[in-house]
């Protein structure tokens, strides 16, 4: 550019500034675009090379995935205020030029913390979803809603606060309002944080087998508010997830074996011997028993009327059906082995003793009428 040209661009005026250092701003903020843009390109490639070679793939993607979500239109702001910060502008415009800086950076920010929050959640999604998606599907997407209206929220205050709004009472208001808000939905609330508290602790999943008070069957859906069991008798309970929550849960998903105690009597005349043989019985009994390990079998007291046994055994299989056919098997056996040893079961025998003014033969007879009327009255 020759001297004429030179002092052609120095001497006239646009916008209250020469023409050449409006000029220099122009090709300055071109000059930014364009190596943001290419630094962005290239840090993008870069972490998609990262990814599909495997180093470092988690942190990786969420960088590449994080650079995507940056906005073009920023980059242009950023490039036009780099130009104007090269510009002799009025005092009042440098204060505007830098919270013109912070809008764009919050804006990018929280841009970039949105498309985080994104991979977090559908990470989170896949990774549990496979065992319970619809359990997954409604906690993801209460965790991503609630996360990304913290983020927002926090950026929009962070602006407010640069552009010289006091925002102290503003939050003070929000806060009134929100304790208000809570107070009024309180029930909804709690269910919803709740579902979140299951989604991550996961008491139970879709397709457990639980009881939950007096509901026991399988677990069909948990929902943002309620979990839904289909009942052993048929019917849908639909329950609260605070209510449940509240409540212990007997989880039978893991169960793997049971262990069973029972116990039975016998009469209370049996001679030592035979209470000692029945004792070794049982344990017989139940080692013939497949898929059955044997605990023990004990005369662990005397009842008022009877001699009383305690049985543990521990059945490998969690079903319900099998166990039950198994202690059918046991007691059948029992019953056999104490038919072969003349050992009678305890059968409830009641005492009475009637005291009465005419000596021990007439409370005798009284006590023998009693009985009489009472066998009568029972049908014997």
């Amino acid at each position: 550019m020759n001297l004429p040209e030179w002092n052609w661009l120095h001497g006239n005026v646009l916008w209250g500034m020469s023409a050449a250092s409006v000029l220099l701003a122009a090709a300055a903020a071109m000059a930014t675009y364009l190596l943001l843009t290419l630094l962005l390109r290239w840090a993008t490639r870069h972490a998609s090379l990262h990814r599909e070679r495997g180093t470092h793939a988690g942190a990786a993607s969420l960088i590449a995935q994080m650079l995507a979500g940056t906005s073009h239109t920023l980059i242009l702001l950023a490039a036009v205020l780099v130009g104007l910060g090269l510009l002799d502008l009025p005092e009042r415009w440098h204060a505007r030029v830098g919270q013109l800086w912070f809008l764009a950076l919050a804006a990018q920010i929280g841009l970039w913390g949105a498309r985080a929050i994104g991979v977090a959640v559908e990470r989170y999604r896949v990774h549990h979803g496979a065992t319970s998606p619809g359990q997954v599907s409604a906690s993801a997407t209460l965790m991503s809603w609630g996360l990304r209206t913290l983020l927002w929220a926090t950026v929009a205050l962070a602006i407010l606060s640069n552009l010289g709004v006091n925002i102290t009472a503003f939050i003070a208001s929000l806060g009134v309002g929100g304790v208000a808000v809570a107070l009024a939905v309180q029930n909804i609330l709690g269910d919803l944080f709740a579902s979140m508290a299951i989604a991550v602790d996961k008491p139970f999943e879709v397709g457990d087998f639980i009881v939950v008070g007096n509901v026991a069957g399988t677990v069909q859906k948990v929902g943002v508010k309620t979990t839904r069991i289909k009942a052993l008798s048929g019917e849908q309970v639909v329950v609260g997830n605070t209510d449940l929550l509240k409540q212990t849960i007997n989880n039978y998903r893991l169960m793997r074996e049971r262990r069973i105690v029972f116990a039975f009597s016998i009469a209370q005349a049996t001679p030592p011997d035979r209470v000692e043989a029945v004792s070794r019985a049982v344990g017989e009994i139940i080692r013939a028993v497949p898929k059955v390990r044997f605990d023990r079998a004990h005369f662990k007291s005397f009842g008022a009327s009877s001699l009383d046994f305690e049985v543990v055994y521990i059945v490998e299989d969690a079903d319900f059906n099998r166990y039950m056919d198994i202690q059918q098997r046991i007691n059948l056996g029992i019953l056999e082995r104490l038919q072969a040893l003349d050992v009678q079961l305890a059968v409830p025998v009641s005492r009475v003793q009637v005291a009465g003014q005419g000596g021990a033969g007439q409370g005798d007879a009284q006590a023998q009428a009693w009985t009489a009327r009472a066998g009568t009255q029972a049908g014997v």
